[in-house]
């Protein structure tokens, strides 16, 4: 897939508005993160993969071959760096949101882990010595893949 433009003006028009609706809704699913809410960032998945492999495409096509948009009027130009740089500051945003909800999920992981393993009871085992022994058993968790 690929962007159809007439000119490098068009190209950079059609640049800003895809990475300014991109920036949206990764600012949308990062705010979603923010406010534990991962199924309504989920819902804006598949637009946001559409466009992200859109805008990777496109942006690597013109590092490629900066006349692409070399032709477009300075101000466009400008227009569609500040664009870029807002679009990178909510990737950072979206990161920092992730990370810390990866985090907090695999704290919570760890925790039911280690509940169930002290509920269960202790498995009581000879030794090699003749006395018996405790030992902890081995614990299996299944995770919904929903959650």
């Amino acid at each position: 897939m690929a962007l159809a433009a007439d000119d490098a003006t068009d190209r950079c028009e059609q640049l800003i508005v895809l990475t300014e609706r991109l920036t949206e809704l990764i600012a949308a699913q990062a705010q979603a993160f923010e406010q534990r809410r991962p199924q309504d960032a989920a819902a804006l998945l598949e637009e946001t993969s559409r466009l992200a492999n859109l805008y990777r495409h496109e942006s690597a096509r013109v590092r490629a071959d900066k006349r692409l948009v070399e032709g477009a009027p300075l101000q466009l130009r400008a227009k569609l760096a500040r664009a870029t740089e807002a679009f990178d500051a909510v990737l950072a945003r979206q990161g920092r949101a992730i990370e810390a909800a990866r985090i907090v999920t695999e704290g919570l992981v760890k925790c039911i882990a280690e509940e169930v393993a002290s509920q269960r009871s202790q498995a009581s085992v000879y030794g090699s010595a003749g006395a018996q022994v405790s030992t902890a058993t081995a614990t299996a968790i299944t995770l919904n893949k929903r959650a």
